[in-house]
This record gives structure tokens, sequence and C-alpha cells, in this order.
């Protein structure tokens, strides 16, 4: 089914030739006289590259056949590069594994139990999507100092699934704080 630019809009599938683009940012612009033009950045789900592309306004574009389903975390296959993720529907209760080109980067994030949203197109996962930010406990990190709520001073502290970040002086061993997954930055911490 064909999709109108137009409807395009941030987290919208669609095709293009054999690949399947998922839109980051949507922008209208209109110059003039003449039609509008659509400029849209796109992820490539397979290859995880990020372009943009322009179309002019009424152009059309092929619509994925994307699905979102959920599933649940459970363990990763060996630490080589070519490894697998293990994951399980949380209703079926069925496992299955995922290949890391698959989950890229966002592998730093996953730790055990958590749930996430596969981007599946037929029988073939595509990526995932993960909840925009998550909890983890400080497994190490430099002393803290108290007092030192207001500056903007940071300090390296490695979390409990062995991501690094930075994090204010005040944050100590044990401590957990909430991450944004999009960015990879300290958000706040969680009592």
């Amino acid at each position: 089914m064909a999709l109108n630019v137009t409807d395009l809009r941030n987290g919208t599938f669609f095709k293009e030739g054999n690949n399947v683009l998922q839109v980051l940012t949507y922008e209208h612009v209109k110059m003039g006289r003449g039609s509008g033009t659509i400029k849209v950045k796109v992820r490539n789900v397979r290859s995880g590259s990020v372009t943009e592309k322009s179309f002019i306004t009424g152009a059309r574009v092929d619509e994925a056949d994307v699905a979102k389903v959920k599933a649940q975390f459970l363990y990763r296959d060996g630490d080589s590069p070519a490894g697998g993720f293990n994951f399980m529907n949380p209703v079926s209760f069925e496992q299955f594994i995922i290949p890391a080109q698959v989950i890229g980067d966002q592998a730093k994030y996953l730790k055990d139990g958590l749930e996430v949203l596969l981007i599946v197109s037929g029988d073939e996962a595509l990526g995932l999507e993960l909840p925009m930010s998550l909890v983890y406990a400080i497994s190490e990190t430099g002393p803290g100092e108290k007092g030192n709520t207001v500056s903007n001073v940071f300090k390296e502290a490695v979390l409990d699934n062995g991501l690094v970040v930075k994090v204010p002086m005040f944050i100590g061993v044990g401590e957990k704080i909430k991450v944004d997954t999009r960015s990879g930055e300290y958000i706040e911490r969680v009592k």
C-alpha cells in the first residue's frame, strides 16, 4: 500500500527497494511559490545507517509491513560479536535468538528480564525498541562528595550491566540512576 510522504511522522516505517526505513525526524519546508518539500532523516533498520531524504509534496512511498512484538531479554550467547541474544515471548514462553548485528549498539542497554519491543517484518527481526529510559544500579565509581549537588562536575561510573556513564559527583556505589537510552546519558537519581 502506498503512503503519502506528508503522512510520514517520527517512528513511521516505509520501504525503499528491499530496505525498511524508520523516520527519525520529519520537516516540511515551503519556499516561495513552488511546491513544498518534505525532508526526513531516516534509519535503515537492517544496517543501522542514518541518511536524509527529500521528497516533493504529494510523492508516495511504500508502506512497510512491520509489527512490534513484546519480548523479554534473557541472556547473551557468548561474548563474541557474532553471538546471539536470547529473548522470550512473554505470552507463549517461546524462546528465540536474535543475531548481534540486528541488536547493534543497543546491546549495551540490555539486562536480564528487560522487556522490549521487537520490530519484525514477517519472520525476520529487524531491530528492537527500548524504553526511553532505564534504571541501573551503580556497581563502581569514584568517591562521592557531599555538597556537590549544584555544580556540573561529573565522574565515570560502571553500571550493573557493564555500561559506563558519567554521573554527578554526589552519586555513590549501590545507588540507582535513570539513563536515557537514546543518548546514553545520566538523567536522575532514583530513590
